[in-house]
């Protein structure tokens, strides 16, 4: 096999749950193919560098193999390497999203009609008048 449709090399490596998925990201411009934007029939290449988002995080992975066919999360993951510095770039921003959540406070219950009128009377501009 030479080529692959980018859709379904994105599918066949597990990036996406379903063709239609893949195909909404790339032409939302989420999905780069070496550096740019790629149509969904775009051929993909060994070797090529392709950036997918992932929920929070962003991969940017080179490719090894092409496949056309879903097949088991070992074999897909045979399909592609991370780049160091992806690697790096998730763990530091996951690092940074679990202190953030960290930092905040969670109220231990909702606040009573008391607390909700003091609130209201805070987020109001001056010269409001209610």
């Amino acid at each position: 096999m030479d080529t692959v449709r980018l859709d379904k090399w994105l599918w066949a490596a597990r990036f996406f749950k379903t063709r239609q998925l893949a195909k909404k990201a790339i032409e939302g411009g989420k999905v780069e193919y070496e550096g740019a934007r790629a149509k969904t029939s775009k051929q993909v290449e060994v070797g090529a560098l392709i950036r997918v988002p992932q929920g929070w995080d962003v991969w940017e992975v080179e490719v090894l193999a092409l496949s056309d066919q879903r097949r088991g999360a070992p074999q897909a993951r045979e399909l592609y390497q991370e780049t160091p510095q992806s690697q790096a770039r998730r763990a530091r921003e996951t690092e940074q999203r679990r202190l953030a959540n960290q930092a905040m406070q969670i109220p231990r219950h909702k606040p009573d009609k008391k607390q909700r009128r003091e609130l209201q009377r805070l987020q109001r501009q001056p010269g409001e008048e209610r």
